[in-house]
């Protein structure tokens, strides 16, 4: 019924675009009537970025790839370099190779550890080659049984 409306209101269209008699009726009605003369009822909506699943799920993605990897690699480099920042001689390490030693002597980008007590084995190292600073059961508050 509305598609019959909206057809004799625009054959009773004048050539300059004038509303005619049934337009102007709508328009009083309530409805408003767009500039080519199709009534805001009959004018269909576009579908917006957002009305479809696919944006929203890459976004959903996004923002799960961020909470779930991007957030805890950060998280583990910072513990990294506060653990590295206090490091000391006389620390035990665990390098990435899985060597363990004592740490000797510490330069700017090098640490020497002592691998072997009875033949004196040093090993040279990069700063970023340790793994793990391992900590005496007594200073942790772990007691031995």
């Amino acid at each position: 019924m509305k598609n019959w409306a909206w057809l004799l209101a625009q054959e009773s269209t004048s050539q300059e675009g004038q509303p005619t008699g049934s337009q102007e009726r709508s328009a009083a009605e309530g409805q408003t009537i767009d500039p080519d003369g199709t009534p805001e009822d009959e004018i269909q909506r576009q579908p917006g970025f957002f009305d479809t699943p696919g944006p929203i799920l890459i976004l959903m993605m996004i923002v799960m790839w961020f909470f779930l990897i991007i957030a805890p690699q950060r998280k583990k480099q910072k513990r990294h370099q506060q653990m590295m920042s206090n490091m000391k001689k006389n620390d035990r390490v665990q390098t990435i190779g899985g060597i363990l030693g004592t740490v000797v002597d510490m330069r700017d980008q090098e640490i020497v550890i002592k691998i072997d007590e009875s033949n004196n084995t040093k090993m040279h190292l990069a700063r970023n080659a340790i793994a793990r600073v391992l900590r005496d059961e007594n200073e942790t508050g772990k007691t031995e049984k």
